[in-house]
């Protein structure tokens, strides 16, 4: 096979302990009016504070948004871009978690080209180069401090929608493990378990055939040698370090191995994709309202069960950076870790009705970006069959 790939990520991207005291420095960069977005929690933050402060020493004008929303509802964008032309920013500031990180892309699109959030949904449809973007997160999860993707919900499609573009990768991101040390453990657990579940779709999506052009055409081609690199190395580190960072906070290698392992992941879906486990979550979550990192992790091991027959090979690397003797290990093992730090087991516990399964799966389907992405492919009733499974918890009629 002919080595192929390609990387598309922050021009500068600072990882490290107390690297977010660099912010002044790096931002001056930019330019002189930041647009700063966060939400009402974050806002009152002491180290937010102080990373308001430092923009200020460094003789940057500063506007702080704190109108993000969970899940992104597009009329915040709207009104949060609207509400900021007056103020005329030269680059915006995503500061928090993966939904102030997309808001910020979103609003960034919306200062630079016009228009609703409406009219970017899909790959490829952002005109141009937006306005620069700094992304600096306070959990480990998402990877959108190094992604080409902003996820908001559309209550009109009562669904989860995406705007991808290489155009809204940020411009640099600052990743410091020092932010994540607060967050609790039910939050640390889910965000954990969604980069964890990234990095595994996007190390066993389907690899296309390297046709020029293939990067052109599509903003997710699939997996390949590049991709590869950071999603391994992601399960790797996050295997280590989530657990011990759900069971003790205040370690701080636990931390540094999470948060890394949740920027490597989102280096390799921002190119290879994710799949199956992705697009039945869009769907159950419009109708149970859980977390969207809770749903995947949900999910993920059924996806991965049903895919097995497709992804030997990549079992057995998984096996191999997770210290397991085999393939065969695998999802078990990735069950068990997501059981032990409090990721619902099935899709009945997550609060979906059993009468809802047919509308689930006929969604799903219709995500077709996602679905085409998976290893295996999925029939409307081999889908009906994988909702189910996961529904009921037989993972042993998927293997």
């Amino acid at each position: 096979m002919a080595l192929f790939g390609t990387v598309r990520a922050p021009r500068e991207l600072i990882f490290g302990h107390d690297q977010h005291k660099v912010v002044g420095r790096v931002a001056r960069k930019l330019g002189e009016r930041a647009l700063v977005v966060t939400d009402e929690r974050m806002e009152k933050d002491a180290q937010f504070l102080s990373m308001v402060a430092l923009l200020e020493e460094a003789g940057i004008a500063v506007r702080v948004d704190s109108s993000t929303l969970a899940d992104v509802p597009i009329d915040s964008a709207i009104t949060s871009a609207e509400n900021a032309r007056p103020f005329a920013p030269d680059f915006v500031i995503g500061i928090g978690g993966g939904s102030c990180l997309d808001m910020a892309k979103c609003v960034a699109v919306l200062l630079s080209h016009g228009g609703r959030p409406q009219d970017y949904y899909g790959e490829y449809l952002v005109p141009g180069p937006v306005m620069p973007l700094m992304a600096i997160p306070t959990t480990a999860g998402t990877g959108s401090e190094v992604t080409p993707v902003a996820v908001l919900s559309d209550a009109d499609r009562k669904l989860k929608v995406g705007i991808s573009s290489p155009f809204i990768v940020p411009t640099i991101s600052i990743c410091d493990p020092g932010l994540t040390v607060s967050c609790p453990p039910g939050l640390t657990a889910i965000a954990g378990a969604d980069a964890l579940t990234h990095a595994i779709e996007a190390f066993t999506a389907i690899r296309r055939p390297p046709d020029p052009g293939l990067t052109q055409d599509r903003v997710f081609i699939g997996k390949n040698a590049l991709s590869d690199q950071f999603a391994l190395r992601a399960i790797a580190l996050i295997w280590q370090g989530l657990e011990t960072a759900c069971r003790d906070g205040g370690n701080v290698e636990a931390r540094e191995k999470v948060m890394l392992g949740a920027t490597l992941a989102g280096l390799g879906f921002g190119v290879a994709g994710t799949a199956a486990a992705h697009a039945i979550q869009y769907p159950v979550g419009a109708l149970t309202g859980t977390p969207h990192g809770a749903g995947v992790a949900c999910l993920m091991p059924y996806v991965m069960a049903w895919n097995a027959s497709a992804i030997r090979p990549e079992l057995n690397e998984m096996a191999t950076a997770m210290g397991l003797s085999s393939g065969n290990e695998v999802i078990g093992a990735v069950a068990a870790l997501f059981a032990r730090i409090g990721i619902p087991p099935t899709l009945r516990e997550l609060g979906l009705a059993e009468d809802q399964l047919d509308w689930v799966a006929e969604q799903s389907c219709g995500i077709v970006r996602l679905v085409q992405n998976n290893p295996r492919p999925l029939t409307p009733a081999e889908m009906r069959t994988l909702v189910q499974a996961a529904h009921s918890g037989d993972l042993a009629t998927l293997q």
